[in-house]
Formats: C-alpha cells, sequence, structure tokens
C-alpha cells in the first residue's frame, strides 16, 4: 500500500556523514547523562512500601495522589488494579527527622490517616514491603533481558542478511537504546519496569525497520544491476518512504493516545517508545544503512553467484535467469 510514491531518488547517503556525526554527538551526550546522572529508578527497583486499598466507589486517582503527596513522598505511584475501586499505592523508602528509616507499618498508617480523612470507608486490603535486594534483581534481570534481545538481534540478521547488515543493525539499535536512556537520565524521568518493556518493544520495532530497508537493499541490487551501493541503498530507502511514514505515523497516534489520555501509569511508558521511535526511524535510514556501505556491503555480499554455466556474476534468483539460459 502507498500514499504516494517518490519518482526520483532522494540522496540519502550523499549526507549520511554528516547526520552520522549528529547521532554520535547524540549518542555521547546520552552516555555523559548516563554516567553523571544516572538513572532515576522507581521503587520497583530501590525498594518501598506497596500498598492496596479498596473503595465503595470509583477511585479518583489523581486526588489519591494528591493526597499522599502531601505526605512528602515525591515518586508515589497510584494506579487501578482489578476494578476501578481497587488502588495500589507504591510508596519509596523514606528516612525519618531521626535519620531512621520508616517503616511500613508507619508508612501505611500515615497514608491511611490521610486517606480517610477524605474517604472514611476506605479499607486497606495489604501492605507488603519490597527490598531493595529484589530492586536489585530485577535490574539485574532486566540487563539481562536487554543483552538476550540484542544478542537474538545479531544472530537473526547474521542468517537473513549477512555480518555486515547485523553490525549495521545491532549499532543502530543499541544507539536507540542509549538515546533513550540518556533523555531519561538528562530529565529524570523515572524508570520503571513499564519503561524497560517500552525500551525492549522499541529493539524490536526498530530491528524490524531496519530489515524492511536491508531487504529492500537486497531486492534492488538484483534489479539494478550496473548502479553503484550508494545509489542502490538510494533508490531502496526512497521505494520503503511511503510505508515507513504510514508505519510509524500509525504507531505514534497510538503512543501519542497513552501518553496524553493513559494516565499516569502509562504516562512514561509511551513517552519512552515516543522517543525510541523518531530516533528508530532516523537509525534505520542514516545509522544502518550508512554503516552498512561504510563496511563495504556489495551484491555479491547478498546474492550467490555461480560460474558452472560459464556466466560469471549470473543471479540464479532472478526470475529471468531460466529464460536467459
Amino acid at each position: 500500500m502507498e500514499f504516494f510514491r517518490i519518482k526520483k531518488d532522494v540522496p540519502f547517503m550523499r549526507h549520511a556523514l554528516i547526520f552520522n556525526i549528529i547521532s554520535a554527538l547524540t549518542f555521547v551526550a546520552a552516555v555523559f547523562f548516563l554516567l553523571t546522572r544516572g538513572l532515576h529508578m522507581s521503587i520497583e527497583f530501590t525498594g518501598g512500601t506497596v500498598m492496596e486499598v479498596a473503595y465503595t466507589q470509583a477511585a479518583d486517582l489523581e486526588k489519591i495522589r494528591g493526597e499522599v503527596g502531601k505526605l512528602g513522598y515525591r515518586d508515589v505511584q497510584v494506579q487501578s488494579f482489578g476494578t476501578s475501586r481497587d488502588v495500589m499505592i507504591r510508596l519509596p523508602i523514606q528516612n525519618g527527622s531521626d535519620g531512621k528509616q520508616v517503616t511500613s507499618a508507619q508508612q501505611s498508617d500515615a497514608v491511611m490517616s490521610a486517606l480517610k480523612a477524605d474517604a472514611p470507608n476506605v479499607q486497606l486490603r495489604r501492605v507488603e514491603f519490597v527490598g531493595p535486594q529484589i530492586g536489585h534483581e530485577l535490574f539485574t534481570d532486566g540487563l539481562l533481558a536487554l543483552t538476550f534481545v540484542v544478542i537474538g538481534i545479531i544472530i537473526y540478521l547474521s542468517f537473513r542478511f549477512e555480518w555486515k547488515f547485523a553490525v549495521a543493525g545491532v549499532i543502530a539499535n543499541l544507539h536507540d537504546v542509549v538515546i533513550i536512556l540518556g533523555f531519561f537520565a538528562y530529565f529524570q524521568w523515572e524508570f520503571s519496569l513499564a519503561v524497560l518493556a517500552g525500551v525492549l518493544a522499541v529493539l524490536g520495532y526498530s530491528v524490524n525497520e531496519s530489515v524492511v530497508i536491508f531487504d529492500r537493499i537486497r531486492e534492488t541490487f538484483r534489479k539494478m544491476r550496473k548502479a553503484t551501493v550508494r545509489e542502490v541503498i538510494d533508490h531502496a530507502i526512497t521505494t520503503t518512504m511511503s510505508r515507513t511514514i504510514i508505519t510509524h505515523a500509525s504507531t505514534e497516534m497510538m503512543v501519542l493516545s497513552m501518553f496524553f489520555f493513559g494516565g499516569q501509569t502509562l504516562h512514561y511508558f509511551a513517552l519512552a517508545l515516543t522517543v525510541g521511535i523518531l530516533f528508530g526511524i532516523y537509525s534505520s535510514v542514516f545509522v544502518a544503512a550508512a554503516i552498512a556501505m561504510w563496511l563495504g556491503v556489495k551484491r555479491e555480499d547478498l546474492i550467490k553467484h555461480s560460474n558452472k554455466d560459464g556466466e560469471e556474476g549470473v543471479d540464479r534468483n532472478d526470475p529471468n535467469f531460466g529464460a536467459r539460459v
């Protein structure tokens, strides 16, 4: 499906060096902020108190956040679960005026007193303390998941295409991940399990876009036998522009809907997806394709040749091969 077709190839690779310098500077800035500022971890990683409360009618989450926020909690998380009357409240670890850590019982008592002042019928269902050790395990498991995804992408691209494309695709995907994390470090947005899920989703989304472009490059090598590598890549990217715009625009509409109307629970998840999708488009076109070109990808890397019939450079995958021989 195409909304439009560009008749003349856009010379993307002519400006590849400039775009990759910009990309490299952005990447270095992201790494700098990650090292100097670090990520602002949610209580899922740092530990804290989890409370489950029940209301007799639909709970007003914004009002609950305001009431709990008055107690001095900066990073309180309030979300519905099960029904609109059931609410989960996550509180970070807090120290008292004497410097000692406030216990979960003390935290829950203070929160329930604040909530009952506004809704006397609210009931406490469960209180649970999440220790920092569990949070550390969650963070470690998240990094392992990210590592396995990257390894899987390398293996998949190596089998599907050629090692030069595999290297280019992995560099582009890691570029997206690091820049997302850099945004979260610079603005000190909260990094939670939902955001980690968003980062993993961006990895899959980005590699899909890279595969589409790589596949079109392979097809173009078969059709444009006398074209240079740069001309082949420019043509391949140009012919996928309509598909790219349709796919990413429709996805971005859904993500922005979550961002504006999904509430506090989906806010940072949608934000991670928004940043990731935008940079995913950029990296697939200007980073992955350019790196593959600089690594020296050529027609012989993607199409098998045979000299059996005395015709050097014959492509047996060409649909016209049978007619010629």
